[in-house]
């Protein structure tokens, strides 16, 4: 009767803390704030990115905006960075969890067994070290997000710098050739003058040299059209056994209102690097109230179960004690001078930003300046020039060098046009995406909220003033 009894509390012990696994295992721990928030904004990034989203089509119909978003969407360095990202969102859920459950035996055995307890054990973190933890791995999360923000934005740039080079390419080529089309008329003049005895066969010479050399430069432009298109090929994300992109049809500029003030207060708000390392400073605080939490007990709760001479339990409770108060200070010391590394790279990224803006600013009113130069006034000045130099050499009053220095001026000053209206889109697309961090439409980012403000903005109004 008595082994029929023990028996069946035996049975009944292990039912029961099998029953209490099985619930404790089915567990969920309690979201914190900050959890909740990275959540929704990876799923709002999420339909618009990954997984299964449409890509825009590419064809020489589509505008500028669609490859914009095509590479945003297929780029693996922003992919990488979205992954990263949505690992970090995970971080979380892992830092403010408590640990597994621990199912123990313990047993006596002297000549046979004695006794059998079954129990289960819960390790506990200190009052405060779970949320602390999250915090961290919250703010760590918004930075990966930023970075995964400024990945996209590098990426628009890529394709737009690419996309300028090529347009302005057929600029350059085209140039070329009506110069080479207006050598050769040079040329024919030239052998006409010699054959009426006006000129030395030198003149047909050098008009043959100044052909040959400018189809080189011909070839050479039409030959550099593969590595461009190439690197237009890579920022779009497309790899060596996809097709070439077709280019598009129509010519798009990057439309900027380039007021100082108001770009460099936008830039200060929004330029994703600064968001990195805001949220850096962040992570930095959370990691000192972390470390300040080094000197709270963990706990330890667990009951165990004798199933030989039942009913009897045995409570179980353990506590740690931190008593190294100098690992405890060299924590906090440690995630202190962490702070200040932060706060440092903040402020020298802050730096950074106005001196770029600086520089961007000005080399964008040279080039501007410089364009109204040149169609305003050098461009039109050197046909004029070209035209009296073709008369003169006709009528016998200039040499053919003459002739062939106006050529090489008008050549030269549209040349300088078009690189100067390449530069200038290039300063534009970076001003407004590197440093201002405005999103081109369709971009797969969270929109910018006034919520985010950082409280650090009074060192960022100190630096701009």
């Amino acid at each position: 009767m008595n082994r029929s009894k023990s028996g069946l509390t035996t049975a009944t012990a292990a039912a029961g803390l099998t029953v209490l696994g099985l619930l404790l295992n089915g567990c969920k721990g309690i979201q914190q704030p900050g959890e909740r928030q990275a959540r929704a904004s990876l799923a709002s990034v999420q339909q618009a990115y990954w997984p299964g989203a449409t890509l825009p089509r590419l064809d020489a119909n589509s505008g500028l905006s669609n490859y914009l978003q095509f590479a945003m969407m297929t780029q693996p360095q922003v992919r990488a960075a979205y992954f990263d990202w949505a690992a970090s969102v995970e971080r979380i859920t892992v830092e403010r969890s408590l640990p597994d459950p621990k199912l123990t035996f313990q047993a006596y055995i002297e000549d046979v067994l004695t006794s059998l307890m079954p129990g289960l054990m819960q390790d506990f973190s200190g009052p405060g070290k779970l949320k602390a933890a999250a915090n961290v791995a919250g703010a760590g999360s918004k930075a990966k997000y930023f970075a995964f923000e400024t990945a996209a934005l590098q990426t628009a740039f890529a394709v737009k710098q690419a996309y300028y080079q090529l347009w302005f390419l057929d600029g350059k080529i085209r140039i070329n050739r009506e110069t080479l089309n207006l050598l050769a008329d040079l040329a024919k003049i030239a052998r006409a003058q010699n054959e009426v005895g006006k000129v030395t066969l030198q003149d047909v010479y050098r008009a043959q040299i100044e052909q040959d050399r400018l189809a080189t430069e011909i070839s050479n432009l039409e030959d550099s059209r593969r590595p461009l298109t190439a690197q237009f090929k890579g920022a779009l994300g497309l790899t060596r056994d996809q097709p070439d992109p077709a280019m598009p049809a129509r010519f798009e500029t990057t439309p900027l209102n380039l007021n100082g003030d108001a770009l460099l207060d936008t830039a200060f708000a929004r330029n994703p690097r600064l968001k990195a390392m805001e949220a850096d400073v962040r992570m930095a605080e959370a990691s000192i109230a972390l470390a300040r939490k080094s000197k709270v007990p963990d706990f330890s709760a667990g009951l165990q179960a004798e199933v030989y001479t039942p009913p009897f339990y045995w409570p179980q409770a353990s506590m740690s004690l931190p008593i190294w108060r100098d690992k405890i200070a060299a924590q906090i010391a440690a995630a202190q001078a962490g702070k200040r590394a932060a706060e440092a790279r903040l402020t020298a990224e802050q730096i950074d930003v106005t001196v770029d803006f600086a520089m961007k600013s000005y080399e964008y009113r040279e080039i501007t300046r410089n364009l109204t130069l040149l169609q305003d006034k050098l461009i039109p000045k050197a046909r004029k020039s070209l035209e009296i130099a073709r008369a003169g050499y006709l009528a016998g009053q200039i040499d053919f060098l003459n002739l062939i220095d106006a050529q090489r001026a008008l050549l030269n000053f549209q040349l300088e046009e078009v690189e100067a209206r390449t530069r200038r889109e290039i300063i534009l697309a970076d001003m407004s995406l590197s440093i201002a961090g405005i999103a081109p439409e369709g971009a797969p980012i969270l929109p910018p909220s006034s919520g985010d403000a950082s409280p650090l903005s009074a060192t960022s109004r100190n630096l701009k003033h």
